[in-house]
């Protein structure tokens, strides 16, 4: 039991502004009262519910090759030694599993969502989720390339698609569906892309990318995942996308949504030479259209590893950088691009894109629906969240970042109009509250009576970044695990699942189709629950 003294509480999901509370622990979550129990002194501190990362990659796959190809990373970055809380691991753009619940941890974050997962690699996602410590977690699978189920599309067997998608989450032990690029990377395959939403897709004689989009998006809602359709639209990253992205919400009309990594899509101009800013067009589309989340996938200066399932945009960054380039197919539904890329202030790009990620958290207008991401480690990596914060809070920072960019970058971006600060409350929003309500999660994000006991207490700073980045205290479902930088626990942390409802005949339907098309046996491919740390498991009623 804990009772936590005298501090400041910012609380968006109570809407609770700065007040001075009291807050007590009792059996890992928020109580009325805790007699008897040990007493932190608040005072003069800021509470805040832990952190929830909505889209970040810290799993699987993807993240081993992505270290495979880094070496020179890992020798130039900080190597967590093994003592009694913590075992040995490294740090840098893509931490091991060890230290990436650590680094998390150690910034005030305590649920996180991992965004793409196929199927075939499934078990491994799960293996390496149960490594990651101390944060609660979760999983989405890919299915916007998945070619059974665009078969099935294109034949218009809406319900027997519907199924086969519900037995991808189930089988993989997902919470949700990531779609990247729908059509794009089946298309690659090819040698393709499918940059426009009403152009067939190669290898299909009428299926679009907008049919995807639009069928996916209702089958998510009718099998009633907690979580939204989560969509990385097509042409990310181009010049003039804007279009596409525009065009793509236009289809999911009537539908809920999460954009992933909206900064990679509100780009104009009609080339590299001419990219601009369109930020203010898309948080103007954006704050008309209230049934859509997003996360803002901003971008940072310094060294990244860029990591997706987007195959043919992994293979031009290729070509336009020179730099290291991998590339996997996966099987039946997805790909995995790597390239390592560092984000320079002289280069103008990526000065636009550094621009537009905090040009879209300052004019989309709801902090509910607009949350703190650099799609790590992507954009930047998670652990510099706190220079986030700090451009967002603060006015002149940016104002004095602004000023090593290019001279010409001034026409093409909105940043320099924009004196916006966020407060307490706002951060508290983006950075807890509201992508724990977008992921549905009840019990994270929030402080009220009997939810879970995850927060952070901070000391105020006028450094912003410090004050964010070095915690007084983290409290993970009610137990001390960081004190004042140290790692004191190392609690396992929980997986959360959805189970969809689906037809008992989809293994029937399956099974001749995974022999068929997939390297290994129909019935390796579900994740046995029994293996899966402390699961949570949400039971979708498909029939409300």
């Amino acid at each position: 039991m804990l009772r936590i003294t005298g501090g400041t509480v910012y609380d968006p999901a109570n809407q609770i502004n700065g007040e001075v509370r009291d807050i007590c622990i009792v059996d890992g979550r928020i109580a009325e009262s805790a007699v008897g129990a040990r007493e932190i002194d608040a005072t003069g501190l800021i509470i805040f519910p832990g952190g929830v990362d909505v889209h970040t990659h810290v799993a699987g796959g993807a993240m081993n090759f992505a270290r495979a190809m880094t070496p020179e990373d890992h020798r130039r970055t900080q190597t967590f030694i093994r003592n009694q809380s913590r075992r040995s691991g490294i740090g840098g753009m893509t931490p091991s599993t060890f230290a990436t619940g650590y680094l998390y941890a150690g910034m005030g974050w305590t649920t996180v969502n991992e965004a793409a997962v196929p199927v075939l690699s499934a078990r491994h996602t799960h293996e390496e989720l149960g490594e990651i410590p101390i944060v609660d977690k979760s999983c989405l699978v890919l299915m916007a390339n998945n070619e059974i189920m665009m078969d099935l599309i294109q034949a218009g067997e809406y319900e027997k698609a519907k199924d086969v998608v519900a037995w991808y989450v189930w089988a993989a032990k997902a919470y949700g569906v990531k779609a990247v690029s729908p059509g794009g990377v089946a298309a690659w395959k090819w040698g393709e892309d499918a940059k426009q939403l009403t152009s067939p897709i190669a290898g299909y004689h009428k299926l679009t990318p907008g049919d995807i989009v639009k069928n996916l998006a209702r089958i998510v809602d009718d099998l009633q995942l907690p979580h939204p359709m989560h969509l990385h639209c097509n042409n990310l990253g181009a010049p003039g996308n804007i279009s596409t992205t525009i065009e793509t919400m236009k289809h999911l009309e009537g539908h809920r949504a999460h954009i992933a990594h909206l900064q990679y899509h509100a780009y104009g101009g009609d080339d590299w030479d001419t990219i601009r800013s369109e930020s203010a067009q898309m948080a103007d589309y954006f704050n008309a259209h209230p049934h859509m989340t997003t996360d803002a996938g901003a971008v940072l200066f310094g060294d990244a590893v860029t990591i997706t399932a987007d195959g043919p945009w992994q293979h031009m960054l290729y070509q336009l950088t020179g730099r290291k380039w991998g590339n996997l197919d996966v099987e039946n539904e997805t790909g995995c691009g790597i390239v390592p890329y560092t984000y320079k202030p002289s280069n103008l790009v990526n000065a636009v894109q550094w621009a537009v990620g905090l040009e879209l958290l300052l004019l989309i207008n709801d902090p509910w629906r607009v949350f703190l991401t650099t799609d790590h480690p992507n954009g930047a990596c998670f652990w510099r969240y706190p220079e986030i914060i700090q451009l967002l809070m603060s006015a002149d920072f940016r104002n004095d970042c602004m000023k090593i960019l290019p001279p010409q970058i001034k026409s093409r971006i909105t940043l320099p109009e924009l004196t916006r600060e966020y407060t307490l409350y706002e951060i508290a929003t983006i950075t807890s509250a509201g992508p724990a309500r977008a992921l549905g999660l009840a019990q994270k994000g929030n402080l009220g009576i009997g939810k879970d006991a995850d927060l952070v207490i901070y000391r105020a700073d006028k450094d912003i970044a410090r004050m964010f980045g070095h915690p007084r205290y983290v409290i993970k479902a009610g137990e001390i695990v960081i004190d004042d930088g140290d790692i004191r626990e190392t609690p396992e942390g929980q997986q959360f699942i959805a189970k969809p409802q689906y037809n008992p005949d989809t293994d029937a339907f399956l099974r001749p189709r995974f022999e068929d098309c997939y390297s290994l046996a129909f019935e390796n491919y579900p994740v046995d629950i029994s293996g899966i740390e402390q699961p949570e498991v949400h039971d979708c009623d498909a029939n409300p």
